[in-house]
């Protein structure tokens, strides 16, 4: 598949994710929630990274296809029980998606060494299009506040952007309470 035919059927990797998957330890546990046809499955991968694919639409994660070390669970996590209890990651990864009630276990699903890397649609995005339901638009602060209390923050905006298409989001990097940078040590 050609970039271009990846960039318009929304492939690419987020650039917000890809920053900050690279601190975590290549062969590190990756969980990658709502995860669609694979775009950040697959970036975690080719890093190296044990991953776990997580979806309720069987036929997005079909597009995934079978790659060593990606784990698929078809699973609809806001009518049925967390697939996933009590296990931990050292990366937990969401994108354009937003389930409030899912918060307190994504926060759980992150180790004291992990990260979760969010990014999602915000209040002000119904101007540019879908998702234009409130139920789906993080509140002004929305994300930094339900976070904030489980774990420490390294990075978060809440932003216009341009690409991949005009939208608003807020987007977040979290960590655990034991996580340490990579050092450029050997």
């Amino acid at each position: 598949m050609s970039a271009e035919t990846s960039r318009h059927l929304g492939l690419e990797p987020s650039p917000w994710v890809s920053r900050w998957l690279q601190l975590v330890t290549p062969g590190s546990g990756v969980l990658d929630v709502a995860c669609g046809a694979g775009r950040h499955v697959r970036l975690a991968a080719g890093q190296g990274h044990e991953v776990v694919a997580l979806d309720r639409n069987a036929d997005a994660l079909s597009k995934i296809g079978d790659i060593s070390g990606v784990s698929l669970i078809q699973a609809d996590v806001e009518t049925h029980e967390w697939p996933l209890a009590g296990q931990q990651f050292d990366a937990v990864v969401v994108t354009n998606y937003l389930h409030r009630p899912l918060f307190p276990v994504l926060l759980k699903s992150v180790s004291d060494t992990g990260l979760l890397i969010y990014e999602t649609f915000a209040l002000g995005n119904e101007r540019f299009g879908k998702p234009s339901n409130p139920a789906f638009l993080l509140e002004p602060g929305e994300l930094l506040e339900r976070v904030c209390h489980s774990l420490r923050v390294l990075a978060y905006e809440d932003i216009y952007v341009e690409t991949p298409k005009p939208a608003m989001v807020q987007r977040l990097c979290a960590c655990g309470a034991r996580f340490q940078w990579p050092s450029d040590d050997g």
